[in-house]
């Protein structure tokens, strides 16, 4: 779970919670305000993949409404998709809008019915939405999916984004080809459950087969990555490009939630340990330079010391180096709610090891670049140095003040700086 709250003079204030998507969403809301005149408007995207996620929601509410007593709170997302009483309901609280009408410029006028959240289950396209940029980023999110159909029993998402729904080929390479004219370098393809992408569409196309198309259709877009995947659904075109396609990112971050196989189980995860692992080592036997990120979710109900272990185990066994780790929140509605809970205090510890695993497998992969040679995307500059991401997605420094976001340079790196961010030199 992530929070921005980016906010240029001039447009609508957006708060947005969560994941890549809904940051591409947001900028769709973003481009609806500033048409609409909206300045004195505060949108709250909100998330609802755990407790704390919509804690901090309520939190940024309250606190906006106190730096702002006059302006139009409007909140968003999928907590709000879910339970839109429970927002409504909040005195600070002016219109609440659903995932599907927030994409609408409708919904915003100032006439708008202050409560606009339809069953996002009927729902049977996803329209594929122009964003010519975003403010601030050297790469942007592009949606070529929306919603599951997978009942992962922990997971609240999909009655909050609706059944899995494709955006077509000739829309996404519009709206890819329009991004390369404005500048950008690098696209990010993201939705709900991009694996599944294509099984609503004639056909049924591949996410492999849309990916080597856009590729062919866009040949002036210099990287490709892709946002979070299920393993066990990445299809043979897509391994291919994986293995041979330089311009399609070496960083391939999995949703695995555990390494524990009877947890996996009753997770209702579609895969094995045995499966994340043997996936891993495939990967990176084509591609050696691969850096995994990954999902873990750490006291799920049932979890026992053994089975904490084997996730635990996983970091190393399938070599993860970018992780996000969540101790496991009760969501209502879910099955796992019904399962025996592991206490909170324990969820928290075993998130706190997770967590120590990971920044030292992270540390390690970044001790590995020092005296390479990489490629670096820059993201943001100051009056003495620019700051980028490399194809595995490490954080490099240069003391460069010429650079400018969205030049990709070849730097030799040299050093690590103490918040873990490398440092290196341009090579000519």
């Amino acid at each position: 779970m992530s929070l921005s709250d980016h906010n240029p003079p001039g447009h609508p204030r957006v708060i947005t919670f969560g994941c890549r998507l809904n940051t591409y969403e947001s900028e769709v809301m973003r481009h609806h305000g500033d048409n609409l005149a909206l300045d004195d408007t505060i949108i709250v995207n909100t998330c609802a993949v755990t407790a704390e996620a919509e804690r901090q929601a309520r939190q940024a509410i309250r606190k906006a409404r106190r730096q702002s007593p006059d302006a139009r709170i409007v909140v968003t997302g999928c907590a709000a998709q879910i339970n839109p009483a429970a927002w409504s309901d909040m005195a600070e609280v002016d219109q609440v809008i659903g995932n599907v009408e927030k994409m609408s410029a409708d919904s915003f006028v100032d006439d708008a019915p202050a409560l606009q959240v339809n069953d996002i289950m009927s729902v049977q396209e996803t329209a594929g939405h122009l964003v010519e940029g975003l403010d601030g980023r050297a790469r942007a999110f592009l949606q070529v999916q929306q919603g599951c159909d997978h009942r992962c029993t922990f997971c609240i998402i999909p009655f909050g984004r609706g059944p899995s729904r494709s955006v077509p080929l000739g829309v996404i390479a519009e709206q890819a080809r329009k991004l390369v004219d404005n500048g950008y370098r690098e696209i990010v393809l993201t939705g709900v459950d991009i694996t599944s992408f294509g099984t609503d569409l004639p056909g049924e196309p591949t996410l492999g087969s849309m990916v080597k198309r856009l590729l062919g259709a866009v040949p002036e877009l210099d990287r490709l990555r892709l946002s979070s995947i299920d393993a066990v659904e990445v299809d043979d075109d897509l391994f291919d490009l994986i293995a041979t396609e330089p311009r399609l990112m070496p960083h391939l971050h999995l949703s695995l939630q555990a390494g524990d196989d009877m947890i996996l189980k009753r997770m209702k995860r579609r895969h094995s340990r045995a499966d994340a692992v043997a996936f891993c080592a495939r990967v990176r036997a084509v591609r050696p330079d691969v850096v995994f990120g990954a999902d873990l979710i750490a006291g799920f109900p049932t979890e026992t010391d053994e089975m904490f272990e084997n996730s635990l185990a996983l970091i190393r066994d399938c070599g993860l180096t970018w992780l996000h780790v969540f101790p496991y929140s009760e969501r209502e509605g879910t099955p796992a709610v019904n399962m025996p809970p592991v206490p909170g205090p324990v969820r928290k510890e075993r998130a706190g090891r997770l967590r120590a695993a990971g920044e030292q497998a992270e540390d390690a992969y970044i001790r590995s670049l020092v005296r390479q040679t990489v490629s670096v995307l820059i993201e943001k500059t100051d009056n003495e140095s620019a700051t980028g991401r490399t194809e595995g997605f490490a954080t490099v420094r240069l003391a460069d003040p010429t650079l400018r976001a969205g030049d990709i340079v070849t730097a030799k790196l040299n050093g690590i700086s103490p918040d873990q961010t490398l440092t290196g030199q341009i090579q000519l």
